[in-house]
């Protein structure tokens, strides 16, 4: 192995005007603690209410679960350096936060697909649904999800971490990924490279085609529905998830599948998919559920009448 010089990173962040990064620390702190409130809550729905004890309530959960395991893996560092002078992050520091991006991002978008698998199920196949998608196979799908992560993980960080480092050692972002980091590289890293595009092509295309396949039969079901309540109760049920995949899919593939340059777009998008949609998901979720709704209303009268 040759000999690696740089010992820590420097992040640049998003600015270096110190009144904008007092603003943006608040903004990122109120972000954060919303991110968090709101996933819990979900966390807690999810889990305790009898309600919703369905297949799509038990891996929202675990998508809840890590959105805001992503949210902490990349805020805090964000927040810190926004009121620190010394912007650094040490070597290992910055290969365990890329590492914990990437089982992050992979394991959403494989929950994602579950949970896409799931709609399809219900939607076309509904006297099956409850065999097909019992607790047994949505453990599996949930075991699988995280198994995929961590191996796309380990795989890629290890990979990327065995190449040489010999400076500079600025990271034009906020947090360390894949993409800016690999533009820092001195050696030859045409392995690293080929097992990021492998893991794009099959792990990122892979679940899109499973996704858009999913969503192409549902349409196709809910068109062949003749009553106009039939259907709209059917893309109600879908639109929720529809959205979130496309802001998760919309911002990250175009991040991982363009070259690094440090542009403001590239940080807009970053921060898109590892801070902005953890603060959606539940949002989008709950306000436009009316299970969750139902559900938040009940847990909220119960601890009313706890007070009282």
């Amino acid at each position: 192995m040759e000999v690696r010089n740089v010992t820590e990173f420097v992040l640049l962040g998003l600015t270096s005007n110190p009144w904008s990064q007092v603003l943006l620390f608040v903004l990122f702190l109120v972000v954060y603690l919303l991110t968090l409130v709101g996933n819990l809550v979900m966390l807690m729905l999810t889990s305790t209410d009898a309600h919703l004890r369905t297949p799509m309530y038990f891996f929202l959960r675990y998508l809840s679960f890590t959105d805001a395991f992503y949210s902490s893996v990349i805020v805090p560092k964000l927040l810190r350096n926004l009121i620190s002078e010394w912007k650094t992050i040490s070597f290992l520091g910055c290969f365990i936060q890329i590492a914990l991006v990437i089982f992050s991002g992979a394991t959403e978008a494989c929950l994602l697909s579950a949970m896409a698998y799931d709609r399809f199920q219900a939607v076309c196949h509904p006297l099956l649904y409850v065999v097909t998608m019992n607790g047994k196979v949505c453990s599996g799908m949930v075991a699988i999800s995280g198994a995929i992560g961590m191996s796309v993980s380990l795989v890629n960080t290890l990979l990327l971490a065995q190449e040489n480092f010999c400076g500079p050692n600025l990271i034009h972002n906020f947090a360390c990924e894949l993409p800016p980091v690999l533009s820092l590289v001195c050696s030859d890293p045409h392995t690293t490279i080929a097992s990021i595009l492998t893991t794009l092509v099959i792990l990122g295309f892979g679940s899109l085609v499973l996704l858009l396949g999913s969503y192409s039969r549902i349409i196709k079901t809910a068109l062949s529905v003749n009553s106009a309540t039939g259907r709209s109760k059917i893309f109600s049920t879908c639109s929720s998830h529809f959205l979130v995949v496309t802001i998760f899919y919309g911002s990250g593939v175009f991040r991982y599948m363009t070259p690094a340059s440090g542009s403001a777009l590239e940080q807009v998008l970053s921060l898109q998919y590892s801070v902005v949609t953890p603060l959606l998901n539940p949002l989008i979720y709950s306000l436009k559920n009316k299970d969750v709704k139902a559900a938040l209303r009940r847990m909220l009268s119960r601890k009313s009448r706890l007070t009282l």
